[in-house]
């Protein structure tokens, strides 16, 4: 089987699980780690059993590398990409694509100009959780989509991450850092957005860290912690989605979709497993769904790998630059609507991506 080698720009916390179970994509080859820090790299290197620590531009320089997995923090993500499609490789980012819609552009015609792939996070809507949902919405099980509503609530980072300060910047908050699994799923779900609008605030202007090893240190909130959305779809259904760094408690789903026939209640989108339910017409009970063959446990890389699948095999790839553009554009218009007063007509569009083969690791 060929194979793909992919360079690791970015060794912190997410790195480790994107390592890890890269291992099981036969197809998949990690060759190199790079960082700023470099010991940071070389300790990731040496724990999953990587063979070379370089710098990004010895990295971006090396011919046997076909694929840049870009896990930097992601006011760095455009320009570590950018920098990677000149060099000639596949880019594979962490979610979001990049900040603006502006940066995110050139990425997107530089890949296509270069006929060189972009991915991005998050690929848990290709976990076995959200793909029952999927083949559940395919074969009408609730009918018609009419409605979704979304949450992702709690109260911020700053009490257990070792660096939270980027949460709270440009490019962070809750709907940049948790809105893409959201709004990926429901993409996946319903079908591409065509308006939205919303209100957005923020609530604490400043947060203390307490936890190590930056305990005590004050953090001034750039961005809004509270955002509130409401999207038109394409295909005529409502949604609603709420973020928030701002709220202690709540009782709210992670999703639900409310459909002609039925609705169905969708596992949380920041993981790749169950459960899933339905419930038809007037049928008293819940019906927890059988989970489809496929990915349950936490497969950071999934997307990765599809993409490097598709590169091989000429095939288009499902955690795309064009669905992470466009949810761009959903984000990026939450916000411009809450400063207006208006709703923002999004210019962007993107197919549904097809259902993840449940063979996918086996039947390749």
């Amino acid at each position: 089987m060929k194979t793909m080698t992919v360079g690791v720009i970015g060794c912190g916390n997410i790195s480790s699980i994107y390592l890890k179970r890269s291992k099981i994509f036969p197809w998949l080859k990690i060759t190199a780690c790079a960082d700023l820090d470099m010991a940071k790299a070389a300790a990731r290197a040496n724990e999953y059993g990587v063979g070379r620590v370089c710098s990004v531009e010895e990295m971006l320089a090396d011919k046997s590398i076909d694929i840049i997995l870009n896990l930097t923090i992601p006011k760095a993500h455009a320009g570590v990409a950018l920098a990677a499609l000149k060099a000639g490789k596949h880019v594979y980012n962490e979610k979001p694509l990049a900040l603006q819609r502006a940066e995110a552009k050139k990425m997107l015609s530089l890949a296509a100009k270069k006929r060189l792939r972009i991915g991005c996070a998050p690929d848990t809507f290709l976990g076995a959780g959200i793909q029952t949902c999927r083949k559940a919405m395919d074969e009408g099980l609730i009918g018609k989509p009419v409605g979704a509503t979304a949450f992702m609530l709690c109260h911020g980072h700053e009490s257990w991450h070792p660096s939270p300060e980027f949460y709270y910047e440009e490019g962070g908050g809750p709907m940049f850092d948790m809105g893409p699994y959201y709004l990926t799923a429901l993409v996946a779900l319903i079908g591409p957005v065509r308006r939205v609008t919303g209100s957005a605030g923020i609530s604490f202007p400043e947060r203390t860290i307490t936890s190590a090893p930056k305990k005590g240190k004050k953090i001034i909130v750039e961005t809004p912690t509270h955002i509130a959305g409401v999207m038109d779809f394409v295909n005529g259904a409502i949604g609603t989605l709420v973020t928030s760094f701002d709220v202690w408690a709540h009782r709210c789903p992670c999703i639900e979709i409310y459909g002609t026939e039925g609705t169905l209640i969708v596992p949380d989108p920041n993981g790749f497993n169950g459960p899933a339910s339905v419930k038809r017409g007037k049928e008293k009970e819940w019906q927890e769904l059988p989970l489809v063959k496929g990915f349950a446990e936490n497969t950071r890389s999934l997307g990765l790998a599809d993409m490097a699948f598709g590169i091989l095999a000429d095939k288009p790839h499902r955690a795309s630059g064009d669905l992470a553009y466009h949810v761009l554009d959903i984000m990026q218009g939450f916000l411009e609507a809450s400063k207006s007063g208006r709703h923002a007509a999004l210019k962007s569009a993107c197919a549904s991506p097809a259902r993840l083969p449940e063979d996918f690791l086996g039947g390749f």
